[in-house]
């Protein structure tokens, strides 16, 4: 499989490859005898990890369908996340169009990812939402306000930079941030409390060992979570896998709330 290249734009693949997949669908839908009427929507399940400035939209969203999460925490669905980029094209809309906060349904309505079939729903007419989000979602079939389609849409797209000329080097040795990666997966399954800890963890490690390695040390402290969770771990305990399950201070700050996560739910 390492002679395919993964085009999902997901670390560590080529950004390369997405941006291909992307121009090859756009081409095809370019050449096809159906363009004039199509609408084009190129949108991502997560924002890439980069810091955005916006507060997360957290009043009037509704729950989709009001189904509520586990204890701790019974999460009610019923706020956004980070902003994602989205992408319209299509011989409907004007060049450089930039879509801003929607005008409804509700005072409190945003573009998010249901407002996808809630567009389908009002440009087709269709007879119901599939969940109060969607009822909600804003919708933007307003960006389709040219009386007749362009024609200088372009057929073909500039072929994108191939920013890895090749595959993953997995027997290579360890860059310094790989090394603290795997320093840090140390602290999840004990190893920092060792004699091996840290020079002789990693001298002999290659990319592959230390892939494996972290992924170790992940599931032996999820399997320490669990068993302290069935042993009677509340809220305020945390795991450490070198040790018996240590109790934190009765004070519960901030970061000890965010610790005691670990312990809850995977």
């Amino acid at each position: 499989m390492l002679s395919i290249p993964g085009n999902d734009d997901h670390p560590s693949h080529d950004v390369g490859e997405g941006q291909k997949l992307i121009k090859e669908v756009y081409e095809a839908l370019r050449g096809s005898p159906q363009w004039n009427e199509m609408l084009f929507v190129i949108t991502y399940d997560e924002h890439g990890g980069f810091y955005d400035h916006v507060p997360t939209p957290v009043d009037g969203v509704p729950s989709p369908d009001d189904i509520v999460g586990p204890e701790p925490f019974k999460f009610k669905f019923d706020r956004l996340g980070v902003r994602v980029p989205t992408i319209f094209i299509s011989p409907w809309i004007e060049p450089g169009k930039v879509l801003h906060e929607p005008s409804g349904p509700f005072p409190t309505s945003q573009y998010e990812h249901s407002s996808i079939p809630a567009t389908v729903k009002k440009i087709f007419n269709l007879p119901e939402f599939l969940t109060k989000r969607d009822a909600w979602a804003g919708t933007f079939e307003g960006l389709l306000t040219l009386s007749s389609p362009r024609t200088d849409c372009p057929e073909k797209l500039p072929e994108p930079i191939k920013l890895r000329e090749a595959a993953a080097k997995e027997e290579a040795k360890l860059s310094e941030f790989q090394e603290e990666l795997v320093l840090m997966a140390a602290t999840l399954n004990g190893d920092h409390k060792k004699s091996i800890y840290p020079d002789k963890l990693i001298e002999n490690m290659c990319v592959s060992d230390a892939v494996k390695y972290a992924e170790d040390a992940f599931n032996t402290f999820l399997n320490e979570c669990e068993k302290a969770k069935q042993n009677g771990a509340d809220g305020c305990d945390i795991v450490d896998c070198a040790n018996t399950c240590s109790k934190l201070p009765n004070s519960k700050n901030f970061f000890h709330k965010m610790l005691s996560c670990i312990t809850r739910d995977r």
